[in-house]
């Protein structure tokens, strides 16, 4: 099934200059967003994950219905101050300053494996920032699984070294 066709693109969406990708096309098409589900489990499987691990928010829809249909556990990355538990923090840098990324405490156990599942692959910071996370708490990334890979604003070589699903790319 070709997933592209159910993404629509939205021009200067937050902000002037920038081409949003408009997933809920896809989510509100039974078919597409079950295919969707199910290719994202197939690779979580593949890779002996017991725990999927997704930023907000729209990693959260994915990530959730995974879970659910892998039967793994699911750990939330939110930004500061949405978690109400003690939180491992990791700050990041953007293209014009920083930002941070926070799981609970105890979410992620030593020897997990884990996929991380989100929407869209855009610079990579979010996703290296999450890695670090998860190394943190002595788990292993077993994979990373995008419905999406802007591949045109990041290097090529991003994310090598690991076992990567994207199921567009543009």
């Amino acid at each position: 099934m070709d997933l592209k066709k159910y993404i629509l693109d939205v021009q200067d969406f937050p902000k002037p200059g920038v081409n949003f990708k408009d997933i809920t096309p896809l989510l509100n098409d039974a078919e597409a967003f079950h295919f969707m589900i199910e290719e994202i489990s197939k690779f979580v499987k593949e890779c002996g994950a017991n725990v999927v691990v997704a930023p907000e928010a729209r990693g959260f829809l994915l990530a959730s219905a995974v879970a659910f249909n892998t039967k793994t556990r699911f750990v939330l990355v939110r930004k500061p101050g949405k978690l109400p538990r003690e939180v491992i923090d990791i700050e990041y840098s953007l293209e014009y300053g920083t930002n941070h990324q926070q799981i609970h405490k105890g979410d992620i156990k030593p020897g997990d494996q884990v996929v991380i599942i989100d929407d869209v692959l855009a610079t990579g910071g979010t996703i290296e920032a999450i890695i670090k996370l998860i190394s943190s708490e002595g788990a292993e990334v077993k994979g990373i699984s995008f419905l999406a890979d802007l591949t045109y604003l990041h290097d090529e070589k991003l994310l090598s070294e690991y076992n990567v699903q994207k199921l567009i790319k543009y």
